[in-house]
């Protein structure tokens, strides 16, 4: 298992924190992971520490999660922002062309990075689509408000029954306060990034305009549903359905999970 470094690069915010594994491979682009909402980079770090064996991985914290500087404002906070600042990380890296590699809200960051420079990118993988009817987005709107601090520590409590109400086989006490963690380190901004996500109305369009390949990995989630129907907008690729992957899959199966989306790049 390839080892976990950390650096830093500055973004229009201040610092973005970054994570990598592995090293430049030549014929191999490096591949860029973005995370879901309210996470950070670091819940790619298992993942990262199998791909890192085969090519280089690198996962920036988005501005306002995990070690990143926070945006003025939630009004700053957008898909296409985080797509900027991800492109801000690939130039002071040094990097022209890169794979891509998104998990929820970081499916449509790199559908936003992919519609913004087109010619640096290979390919796409992507956990889950939120191809949401007007119905399912006002509920998840409602589910993902901020919930107000309080000396019961209400937030805290609904935060752990998420989790725990997630919780898949395999998945350890410690790897379910790990998420927790991540989710902490948002701080009172820590809804922005779902909000974000769901303002965003230009994932359709990518999914069914780039010529790139598209492969939407489908496990057994939030989005299942709404992940199945992205198979018939993708130009060149396919869903891939994961019934028996639930949450965490990425720690639970770092090596499976890392052979089949370095397969699909």
């Amino acid at each position: 298992m390839a080892n976990l470094r950390k650096t830093y690069v500055e973004g229009r915010y201040g610092q973005i924190h970054v994570l990598i594994a592995g090293e430049d491979k030549p014929g191999t682009l490096p591949l860029y992971c973005a995370h879901q909402s309210p996470k950070s980079g670091a819940e790619f770090a298992t993942f990262m520490r199998a791909a890192g064996e085969e090519r280089l991985v690198v996962a920036p914290d988005y501005p306002g999660y995990g070690m990143s500087d926070r945006p003025d404002s939630e009004a700053s906070t957008t898909v296409d922002m985080y797509a900027e600042q991800m492109w801000a990380v690939a130039d002071q890296m040094g990097h022209e062309k890169i794979d891509l590699f998104g998990n929820h809200t970081g499916s449509k960051v790199i559908a936003a990075m992919a519609m913004t420079q087109p010619e640096r990118v290979g390919s796409l993988v992507m956990i889950s689509a939120a191809l949401l009817t007007p119905e399912e987005k006002e509920m998840f709107g409602n589910m993902f408000q901020p919930i107000p601090l309080d000396d019961s520590g209400t937030r805290y409590r609904i935060m752990w029954e998420r989790i725990i109400e997630r919780r898949s086989k395999g998945v350890t006490y410690e790897m379910l306060g790990e998420s927790m963690a991540l989710n902490l380190m948002g701080g009172e901004a820590y809804e922005w990034g779902h909000h974000a996500a769901f303002s965003w109305d230009k994932y359709e369009t990518a999914l069914r305009t780039l010529d790139h390949r598209i492969t939407i990995l489908n496990p057994n989630d939030d989005l299942t549903e709404a992940t199945g129907r992205a198979a018939p907008m993708l130009k060149n690729g396919e869903v891939i359905e994961l019934p028996d992957w639930v949450y965490n899959f990425m720690d639970v199966w770092p090596e499976e999970t890392a052979r089949l989306v370095l397969s699909k790049l």
